[in-house]
């Protein structure tokens, strides 16, 4: 990128260097991981000192948008999706709503045994084997979530279904059923071998675990879902009030 600070601008040197990190963070390049020049190389690409342009990068590592390493370098931060407690929304929308692509690395469909939780939510008396779907997603370039659902058997669906369209609408469109509710569980635990390999990550390196009990506007179980993060990837926000 070409970029030459206008030193007789009204605009403070270390804000028109802020712009100028702001529009290298939106690089393809960088967005996947590639290290920033270092001070030295940028504070002489700039011609500014270096102590303007550390004001410049500190006031973006303070806004979370880059992460500094000691002996490392400078990065883009990981964009975390967030998910509000007060106003759940599908991965798909989750992700639309904070500006970022919505992209499947695996995707399988099959009949598999449930787990005796999801029986149990379905209200199913014996071992059974229901719809499951799995897929690896995250944004271009960055796998960061496994996704694991079972489907109340009442409903449907089967093998057949293209499940590389969003899910609820697949449901509110083909099926005529409107999701509203999702009770929740979130907890932390070490990936395993398998979890690892899928997000690219160490074994027993941190995850979170979402389990989502997913109901329509009936009260009428309809899908149950498990959702393994990296750690760094996703952040959950609640809101208390007290009256």
């Amino acid at each position: 990128m070409d970029y030459k600070l206008d030193h007789n601008s009204s605009v403070p040197l270390h804000a028109q260097a802020e712009e100028f990190l702001r529009d290298m963070i939106r690089q393809d390049e960088y967005q996947k991981g590639k290290l920033f020049p270092n001070e030295v190389e940028l504070s002489q690409k700039l011609d500014v000192s270096r102590n303007t342009l550390r004001q410049a990068i500190n006031k973006l590592v303070m806004e979370g948008l880059l992460v500094r390493k000691k002996g490392y370098g400078t990065t883009v931060a990981a964009q975390n999706v967030m998910s509000n407690a007060r106003n759940w929304k599908s991965f798909s929308q989750e992700m639309r709503s904070q500006g970022m692509k919505v992209q499947n690395f695996e995707l399988h469909i099959s009949y598999k045994a449930a787990p005796e939780e999801a029986l149990k939510f379905f209200n199913i008396k014996s071992p059974a084997s229901l719809l499951c779907l799995e897929r690896l997603r995250g944004k271009p370039g960055l796998p960061f979530v496994y996704f694991i659902s079972y489907f109340n058997p009442a409903i449907p669906m089967s093998v057949e279904d293209d499940m590389s369209l969003p899910l609820y609408e697949i449901l509110e469109k083909k099926y005529g059923i409107f999701v509203k509710t999702s009770k929740e569980l979130i907890y932390a635990r070490g990936a395993s071998p398998a979890m690892a390999e899928k997000l690219g990550i160490e074994e027993g390196a941190p995850i979170l675990v979402r389990k989502r009990f997913v109901l329509d506007k009936d009260n009428v179980p309809v899908e149950y879902n498990i959702g393994y993060y990296k750690a760094d990837s996703f952040t959950y926000s609640i809101e208390f009030t007290n009256d």
